[in-house]
């Protein structure tokens, strides 16, 4: 695994994040130190897959990354004839993702492709996940990528949700924060590296209420909603979409 330093060295100024080559050769190390419990959701998105995928239906891993939570689909689920498709608009990501899942032998087929969940259709899916992806899609823009997942639902389907989120209030989001930090801290970065790390963000991950994030879910037509993961400010919800009468 090689080691995220890409913050590492003060930066005149520093960009935008993006997920270029430099993030796609460090991103394993960077997420399992920069998002507590990313082990732990990961896991039991598989688990989750588990319990509601449906046979003869499409799993979809929306900004897959290099297919961490593919994969513990693959591992865990056991419905008949499913399929999983992948997709990454970055070109870096899907590349490597396609090496990490060949690596690993699986009765359930996968499709990597490199697109933009915006332009995604949904169909015939039972499982949808989103592990820290809308966060990095523009606010207004949202709703409608919601929408379009929960219309390409089956009934009963469900839609896997993770995202670093806000709490509204200045003071316990602060404390959060901190918390967050220091958890940084302790797994080797120097204040340099958050600082210059949370400069990057600022403009391409704009962050949302947890409650805010239910309420739209229920709002699209989930008649259940649940946050079954936190810790700190990272959160990871479950909605399903309700059976056909």
């Amino acid at each position: 695994m090689t080691k995220d330093l890409i913050y590492s060295k003060p930066q005149e100024k520093v960009a935008d994040f993006k997920f270029d080559q430099d993030v796609v050769a460090v991103f394993p190390d960077m997420i399992q130190r920069s998002v507590p419990g990313y082990s732990t959701i990961v896991d039991n998105i598989g688990l989750l897959a588990q319990q509601f995928a449906q046979d003869n239906s499409t799993i979809y891993d929306l900004g897959c990354s290099l297919g961490a939570a593919s994969l513990s689909v693959r591992k865990y689920a056991t419905a008949n004839n499913i399929k999983i498709q992948a997709i990454d608009n970055s070109a870096e990501m899907v590349s490597r993702c396609k090496s990490h899942l060949a690596a690993f032998k699986s009765d359930i087929p996968v499709v990597v492709e490199q697109a933009d969940v915006l332009e995604t259709k949904i169909e015939n899916a039972s499982v949808v996940i989103l592990n820290f992806t809308l966060q990095f899609i523009a606010p207004e823009k949202r709703q409608e990528v919601l929408e379009n997942i929960y219309t390409g639902l089956n009934p009963g389907g469900v839609l896997i949700l993770s995202e670093k989120v806000s709490l509204g209030h200045s003071t316990a989001d602060e404390s959060l924060i901190e918390l967050h930090h220091e958890f940084k801290r302790r797994n080797g970065y120097s204040e340099l590296e958050i600082s210059q790390k949370r400069t990057a963000l600022e403009n391409v991950m704009k962050l949302e209420s947890l409650p805010f994030h239910l309420n739209r879910l229920k709002q699209i037509g989930f008649t259940e909603t649940l946050t079954w993961f936190q810790c700190f400010n990272f959160a990871s919800m479950l909605a399903i979409k309700p059976l056909e009468n």
